[in-house]
């Protein structure tokens, strides 16, 4: 389980929690994602990975929230386990941030936000259009619920969840996507999105 960009673990304990009721062994990690590019973060929280599936012999499931599914993306391009099992993705700027669009050149959002914030843009040398198409089962949760109207309205376009736009949610070779009416920061916590979560990790859909 990997949190979004400025989160922590703690924004997925709801999850967490839910998952292990339903059977599965967690790990939920910490990461620092604010002090690194993302290739770099990939190789920080390769060791655990690596030593949680040497540990458990099932499939290997991801589940990331935001950024955290960009970081699962490129795990899984260069420390790809054996035993890749399913992913799932909540709230996650596929097709890159329009926010970050906006914001990437202002001070206050690189100190921020870091290497890792540059990255997210939606233009062709952002890392969401750099990454690989996914040859392997990816469910997307996406929001349509926003707290803040300005962002809904004035910077990300269409039905979004205040940060990410059900469009750029979506990638190519996805095996399911649905949306819920939830804001960004509380998907993790939303019982809808968990139970679809689980429910992919099951059965490879959503209910």
């Amino acid at each position: 389980m990997l949190h979004g960009i400025a989160r922590t673990s703690r924004s997925l304990r709801k999850l967490e929690r839910a998952l292990r009721g339903a059977g599965f062994t967690t790990l939920n990690l910490d990461y620092p994602s604010r002090k690194e590019p993302l290739d770099a973060l990939a190789e920080h929280i390769h060791p655990a990975v690596a030593a949680f599936a040497e540990r458990n012999k099932g499939p290997i499931h991801f589940i990331g929230h935001s950024m955290g599914g960009l970081l699962v993306r490129v795990y899984v391009a260069n420390y790809r386990p054996a035993r890749l099992g399913r992913v799932v993705m909540l709230g996650t700027p596929n097709g890159g941030s329009e926010v970050a669009d906006l914001l990437r050149g202002r001070s206050f959002y690189r100190r921020f936000y870091g290497p890792a914030g540059q990255q997210l843009t939606t233009d062709r040398d952002g890392v969401p259009k750099l990454l690989p198409a996914p040859d392997y089962a990816v469910g997307i949760v996406a929001g349509s619920r926003s707290i803040d109207p300005i962002s809904s309205i004035f910077i990300v376009p269409g039905p979004n969840d205040g940060r990410v736009s059900v469009r750029s949610s979506r990638l190519d070779g996805m095996a399911d996507h649905i949306t819920i009416k939830a804001c960004h920061t509380g998907l993790p916590r939303h019982s809808d999105a968990i139970n679809q979560a689980i429910a992919f990790l099951q059965e490879g859909r959503f209910k």
